[in-house]
C-alpha cells in the first residue's frame, strides 16, 4: 500500500475524530480507510489509535507519530509541488481557513476565480469560527481579520475591514433612530461574545468616545449577529463586507455616520516563508488584487 496515502488517512482520522469522517473527506470507502490505518500501525510496529464506540484517541505511540507524520506529509507535498511547478503553472492543494461571515460570498468567490485561473490546483476551504493552529491542523493559509497578529506567524495584509453600526428598518420604526453614540445606551445592542460585549469605542470629531452597551443577545460569529439584526432584534456592529450589501437592499440601515470605529486589517497568515509553494504565492497575490486597500464591498 502507498505510505503517502496511509499517512494522509491517519492524519485525517485524527483530525476528524473517526475513520468514517476521514474516508468521507478523502472520498474513499470506510473499509479502505480502515486498511490504511491498519497499514500505518503495521508500518509503525505499534497500535496508534484507541477505538471505542464513542470516540477515538491516540495511543502513546500515536502521539509520538503524529508530528512526524505531519512533517512527512508536508515534505512530500512540497516535493510534488516543486517538481510540478518546474513545468510551469501552480499545482497542488491548498488548505485554507476563514470565518463563515467572510467565506460567503467573498472568499468563496475568490477561490472560484483562482481555480478557474489555475486549473491544476485544488482548494480545501475550512470554514471555522475559531483561531486554528496552522501547523497542527495542516493549514497552509488562514484569512484573519484582526489588529492583533500572532508574532510567531507570517502575515501579509490583503485588505481592510471597516465596521458599520446598523439595524433593520423595522427595529428603528419601533424603537427610534439613535442620533448620537450615547443614544445606544437606550437600545438593545447585539454584541460579540469575545470583544466589545459591553463597551463600543468610536472616534467623533477627532475625540475618542466610549459607550457602554447592553442587550439580550450576543454571539461569537458576525453571521449570526447579521441575521439577528435583519430580523429586527436590535442594533449591531458588523464588518462592512457583511453589512453593505444588505444596506443596499434596504434590509439594514447604516447608523451614526459621524462616529468612526477602528478599522481592522484582513490578513493572509501562514506559518513559514520557507518552501512557499507557487500555488500559495499566487493565491495571496490574487487576494491582494481582489480585496486591496479599497475593497469592492465598500
Amino acid at each position: 500500500m502507498d505510505k503517502f496515502t496511509a499517512i494522509k488517512v491517519f492524519l485525517e482520522t485524527v483530525e476528524r475524530g473517526s475513520v468514517s469522517a476521514a474516508s468521507e473527506h478523502l472520498d474513499m470507502s470506510r473499509a479502505m480507510a480502515s486498511r490504511y490505518v491498519a497499514y500505518m500501525e503495521e508500518w509503525a510496529g505499534a497500535r496508534l489509535l484507541h477505538r471505542t464506540t464513542r470516540k477515538l484517541t491516540l495511543t502513546t505511540a500515536g502521539t509520538q507519530m503524529l508530528p512526524l507524520c505531519r512533517e512527512m506529509l508536508k515534505l512530500a507535498e512540497n516535493i510534488e509541488a516543486t517538481v510540478a511547478e518546474r513545468e510551469g503553472e501552480p499545482r497542488g492543494q491548498l488548505r485554507i481557513t476563514t470565518s463563515a461571515v467572510f467565506a460567503h460570498p467573498h472568499m468563496t468567490d475568490a477561490v472560484m476565480a483562482y481555480l478557474a485561473q489555475y486549473p491544476a490546483t485544488s482548494v480545501d476551504l475550512q470554514v471555522v469560527d475559531r483561531t486554528v493552529n496552522l501547523i497542527e491542523e495542516r493549514i497552509d493559509l488562514a484569512i484573519r481579520i484582526t489588529n492583533n497578529l500572532d508574532p510567531n506567524l507570517i502575515a501579509r495584509k490583503i485588505g481592510l475591514c471597516r465596521s458599520v453600526i446598523c439595524a433593520s428598518p423595522d427595529y428603528l420604526h419601533k424603537r427610534g433612530t439613535p442620533s448620537s453614540a450615547q443614544d445606544l445606551t437606550q437600545h438593545n445592542c447585539l454584541t460579540y461574545a469575545y470583544f466589545g460585549q459591553s463597551l463600543w469605542q468610536f472616534e467623533h470629531a477627532g475625540e475618542p468616545v466610549s459607550v457602554p452597551v447592553q442587550g439580550n443577545f450576543s454571539a461569537n460569529e458576525a453571521l449570526v449577529l447579521q441575521q439577528a439584526a435583519v430580523s429586527g432584534c436590535g442594533i449591531t456592529m458588523l464588518p462592512s463586507f457583511a453589512a453593505n450589501e444588505l444596506i443596499k437592499q434596504g434590509k439594514l440601515v447604516s447608523l451614526l455616520p459621524d462616529y468612526k470605529m477602528a478599522d481592522m486589517g484582513i490578513y493572509a497568515v501562514y506559518a513559514s516563508r520557507k518552501q512557499m509553494s507557487q500555488a500559495m504565492r499566487t493565491m495571496i497575490d490574487l487576494l491582494v488584487t481582489r480585496f486591496g486597500e479599497n475593497p469592492y464591498w465598500d
